[in-house]
C-alpha cells in the first residue's frame, strides 16, 4: 500500500452532491471545499466520480482461523478494500469458534497486520455455537478486541432464555445481539424458499414463518429488558413488517439486508446451480421489492454482505450436497446502485447512510462512518457510476469465487479507497 502522503481528490461529487475538492495530509480529512490547492500533494482527477466515506460491512465471514482454504483476514479484507469497505465484522463461526477472548484477539490481530481495512470481530453468543451456554462476553468486550455484537450467526440462538440471558449481559456495555432468525425445527432438511418454486422442484422448502416467528420473539425480548437486538439478513416482506411494527413501539431494534436478498429471486434455484444457495434462502419477488422499499423507507437500518466464502469443492456439486453461502465484499456496492439508485430509491447520500453510517453506528466502531469533513479520518471510497462491465470473479481478491453475479453486467466501479489516508485501491487495483 502506498505510504501516507498528501492527496488532492478534486472534483469529486461528495455523496453524490456538487462537485468538490477533498485534501488529506496524512490519516485525517485536512479540507473540503472547491479550488483547493496544496503544494506537493498526489492529485486524483475525480470529475465525475462519487466520493463516499469509507463503507462498512456488519456481517463478513473471513473464516480464519480453521477454514483458511475459503478465505484468510488478509484475503478477506483485500476483498472488502476492492469493494470500497474500510472496516469489517468478522462472524464467529470460525474453528475453533470465536467464544472467547483469546479467538477474537487472534482476529482482531490479523486484522491490524493486514493493513487493508479495520476487522472488528463478532463475538459467539454462546459456547461453540450450541446455544447452550452463554460464551464469555464480558471477557471478550473487556479484550483488546473491545467486543460490543454477538451473535452465533449460521446458527439461531433459538432457546428464549439463553437470548434473554443474552439481551440482558450486553446492556452493561451497550451490546447489540445480532440474531440469525431461523427457527430449527420449522427448517429441517430446507434447501430453497418454500413455496411455488420448491414445490414444483421437489426441494426441500424454508418457510418465511420460520424467520418471521424468531424475529417477533426477539424484539419482544429485547423490548422487555431494555436491550439492543439487531437483525441479520432479514429476509422476507413479512419480517419487514415485525420490524416496522417494533420501530413504531420505539423498541431498540435494528436489520440488515443483503445485496442479493435485494435482487435475486427463488426463481434461479430452477437452474440446480448450487451458486445460488444460501441461508436465508433467495425468496419472491414480492420479498425483494419488499425489502428495497424498506431499505429505502429506514426500516431496513442498513447493508450487509453476508460475505460467506467457500472452496471450489465445497459448491461445485450436487444442489443437496453444497454449501450454504455467497462471496459478496467487491460487488456488494455495484448490486446497491442497481437496486436502489439506478432505481430512484436511494441517492447516493441514503448509500452513504445505509453502507456508513448506520453500521458502524449499531455497531460502535470507532473512527469509522464518519462524515467526509475537516479533522475527520480520512476513510474515503471513489466510486465511479458511469462504469458498466460483467463480473469475472476470476479477478476478485478473495480466495472463493462463489458469486451469484458471474457473467452479468453490474454497474459502478470502486476506483480508489482510503484507510486513514493510505490508499488501499488505486485506479481500480489494489495497492
Amino acid at each position: 500500500m502506498t505510504a501516507h502522503t498528501k492527496t488532492l481528490i478534486r472534483g469529486a461529487r461528495l455523496l453524490g452532491g456538487e462537485p468538490q475538492d477533498v485534501l488529506i495530509d496524512g490519516e485525517t480529512v485536512a479540507a473540503v471545499g472547491t479550488g483547493l490547492d496544496a503544494e506537493g500533494a498526489q492529485v486524483i482527477d475525480a470529475e465525475g466520480l462519487v466520493l463516499l466515506p469509507g463503507l462498512v460491512d456488519l456481517h463478513t465471514h473471513l473464516r480464519e482461523p480453521g477454514r483458511e482454504d475459503s478465505e484468510t483476514v488478509l484475503t478477506g479484507t483485500r476483498a472488502a478494500a476492492a469493494g470500497g469497505y474500510t472496516a469489517v465484522h468478522a462472524m464467529a463461526n470460525t474453528f475453533p469458534v470465536a467464544d472467547t477472548a483469546g479467538v477474537v484477539e487472534q482476529v482482531w490481530r490479523l486484522g491490524k497486520e493486514s493493513g487493508y481495512c479495520d476487522v472488528q470481530p463478532i463475538g459467539a453468543v454462546t459456547v461453540g455455537l450450541e446455544g447452550k451456554h452463554l460464551a464469555e462476553l464480558g471477557a471478550m468486550h473487556d479484550s483488546a478486541a473491545n467486543v460490543r455484537v454477538f451473535s452465533d450467526d449460521g446458527k439461531c440462538v433459538d432457546d428464549a432464555v439463553i437470548m434473554r440471558r443474552a439481551l440482558e449481559y450486553v446492556k452493561a456495555f451497550d451490546g447489540v445481539v445480532a440474531q440469525h432468525a431461523q427457527e430449527p425445527r420449522l427448517t429441517e432438511g430446507a434447501q430453497m424458499n418454500e413455496g411455488v418454486v420448491s414445490a414444483e422442484l421437489g426441494l426441500g422448502g424454508w418457510p418465511a414463518v420460520a424467520e418471521e416467528s424468531i424475529i417477533a420473539r426477539d424484539v419482544l425480548l429485547a423490548a422487555h429488558v431494555g436491550s439492543r437486538v439487531h437483525i441479520c439478513h432479514l429476509s422476507t416482506a413479512g419480517s419487514v413488517e415485525i420490524v416496522r411494527w417494533a420501530k413504531s413501539k420505539g423498541w431498540n431494534v435494528t436489520a440488515e439486508v443483503t445485496p442479493h436478498h435485494l435482487l435475486l429471486t427463488d426463481e434461479l434455484v430452477r437452474t440446480y446451480n448450487p451458486v445460488y444457495k444460501v441461508n436465508p434462502p433467495l425468496r419472491t419477488e414480492a420479498d425483494v421489492l419488499a425489502l428495497r422499499a424498506a431499505l429505502a423507507d429506514g426500516t431496513i437500518d442498513c447493508v450487509a454482505t453476508d460475505h460467506a466464502p467457500h472452496p471450489h469443492e465445497d459448491k461445485d456439486c450436487e444442489w443437496p450436497a453444497a454449501a450454504m453461502g455467497m462471496v459478496g465484499l467487491e460487488t456488494a456496492l455495484s448490486v446497491v446502485q442497481q437496486t436502489m439508485v439506478d432505481t430512484g430509491l436511494l441517492d447516493w447520500a441514503g448509500v452513504a447512510d445505509r453502507m456508513s453510517f448506520r453500521p458502524a453506528a449499531i455497531s460502535g466502531i470507532a473512527g469509522q462512518g464518519r462524515p467526509v469533513a475537516e479533522g475527520e479520518p480520512a476513510n474515503l471510497t471513489l466510486v465511479d457510476p458511469a462504469y458498466r462491465g460483467d463480473v469475472d470473479p476470476a479477478g476478485f481478491a478473495s480466495r472463493s469465487r462463489n458469486t451469484p453475479y458471474e457473467g452479468r453486467e453490474l454497474p459502478g466501479r470502486v476506483t480508489h479507497t482510503f484507510l486513514r489516508g493510505r490508499a488501499t485501491v488505486v485506479d481500480g487495483k489494489l495497492a
